[in-house]
């Protein structure tokens, strides 16, 4: 019996004819994973890497060889000077947080030039919540310029924002919650030459995540001079089981270690006792998983367009992460196509995921993701705010043979089942 013979005939012919039109796409990721691996494999070997340096710390975490190493290739590979990759981070958002509250001090300002920051910094910033702890809180300016209609920066905008010369100039890259495309880093590179023409002395910092060789370059190798993210998105290569990483240059890693931590320690101590290994392999294994994740994405973005539905990014068009995105138009439908990716998933497959309201976010949101790490968004999994246009980002997956399948179950269980 063939895997085949679980899926309705007329929906297997249009996924033989999406693999015969996304084959060419498909080999240029495989060259991009290849240079990828390439660097990370090399710097490996740069630090002498040993299985003596897998084993972590405890306590204090002094002297831990193996953190230190492994910070040095997230700088190497990263395009940085220096890094923080710690299980202490406990996710993107709070790497992102621990970075511009780190760097800016009270009457500094913080501006995003691509727009309103996601639902979860807004409270980090004071724009929402409480205020407790927050940018507002600390007397921190916190602006964002708005994008243009077509989802593009407003470059004039911006220069005319920096006359002001904020102290921390902020790049969102992926898209988020948002329907504009995730900004490549050729784009970042055109933003931060915009910046420094106007501002040389602000620092520029990326929110990467859902970035890491998702190109062959980081934000850090066109200008930027710090970035952040996430390590069960792409870097941790589905295998890290918590952490986050900040790189980028020197002097700016140490300003931000002493929010990590305190003043005087900064990135010295944190012991790392139960994580290195799993940081390294992932490391290790993250250009292959990323680019099968992408893989995935430019299957999914094909066979959706086939069924009738509004996708972005086109399955041909340039990727810069892993997100990709379908629109509902409606509640319920968005709602019926995540439980179907959710019964498609390894991992409590049985479960029904049902919209919830959750800590940072404005609106109910249905999450759907059986996975192996919990909110592990480098593994096949979908989410997205219940909003106009009723947006489902589906994102990631550990193999492209998961992918396919699990959207494939999808479709099945959305428009063939009877």
């Amino acid at each position: 019996m063939s895997w085949r013979d679980d899926y309705d005939p007329k929906l297997i012919a249009l996924v033989d004819k999406v693999d015969a039109k996304i084959a060419p796409r498909l080999a240029d990721i495989d060259e991009q994973v290849i240079e990828n691996q390439a660097k990370v494999l090399r710097s490996f070997q740069e630090h002498n890497v040993a299985e003596s340096d897998l084993s972590g710390s405890t306590g204090y975490g002094h002297y831990d060889e193996g953190r230190d190493k492994l910070e040095a290739i997230y700088a190497d590979v990263l395009g940085g000077e220096d890094a923080l990759v710690r299980p202490q981070l406990i996710s993107g958002t709070h790497a992102i947080g621990v970075s511009l509250l780190g760097l800016a001090r009270p009457g500094d300002e913080i501006v995003y030039i691509t727009g309103k920051p996601y639902d979860t910094l807004q409270e980090v910033l004071g724009i929402t919540g409480n205020g407790i702890g927050s940018a507002k809180e600390y007397g921190i300016g916190v602006d964002w310029v708005d994008l243009l209609a077509d989802g593009s920066v407003d470059v004039p905008a911006v220069q005319k924002r920096m006359a002001s010369h904020p102290r921390v100039v902020a790049i969102q890259r992926s898209r988020g919650y948002a329907s504009r495309d995730s900004f490549t880093v050729a784009k970042i590179a055109d933003m931060t030459k915009a910046v420094k023409a106007v501002s040389p002395d602000s620092w520029i910092f990326v929110d990467n995540a859902y970035g890491e060789f998702s190109e062959t370059t980081e934000p850090l190798e066109v200008g930027a001079d710090l970035m952040a993210g996430s390590l069960f998105k792409n870097a941790g290569g589905g295998l890290a089981k918590t952490g986050a990483y900040i790189v980028g240059r020197k002097d700016l890693v140490e300003r931000v270690s002493y929010r990590f931590t305190v003043p005087g320690l900064g990135g010295a101590e944190g012991a790392t006792y139960g994580s290195l290994d799993a940081m390294f392999q992932g490391f290790f294994q993250a250009p292959q998983v990323t680019g099968g994740a992408i893989k995935g994405s430019i299957f999914e973005a094909a066979l959706l367009e086939e069924l009738g539905l509004d996708v972005s990014p086109k399955w041909d068009a340039p990727r810069t992460d892993l997100i990709q995105t379908v629109n509902f138009g409606n509640a319920d439908d968005m709602i019926s196509f995540a439980k179907a990716v959710q019964h498609n998933a390894p991992v409590d497959s049985f479960v029904t995921p049902i919209p919830e309201t959750m800590a940072g976010y404005e609106d109910p949101v249905i999450m759907a993701g059986g996975n192996f790490v919990q909110g592990s968004t480098i593994e096949f999994s979908a989410d997205g705010p219940l909003r106009e246009p009723y947006t489902l980002y589906i994102q990631g997956g550990l193999t492209y043979a998961h992918v396919k399948l699990g959207t494939i179950g999808a479709a099945q269980d959305t428009f063939f089942s009877e």
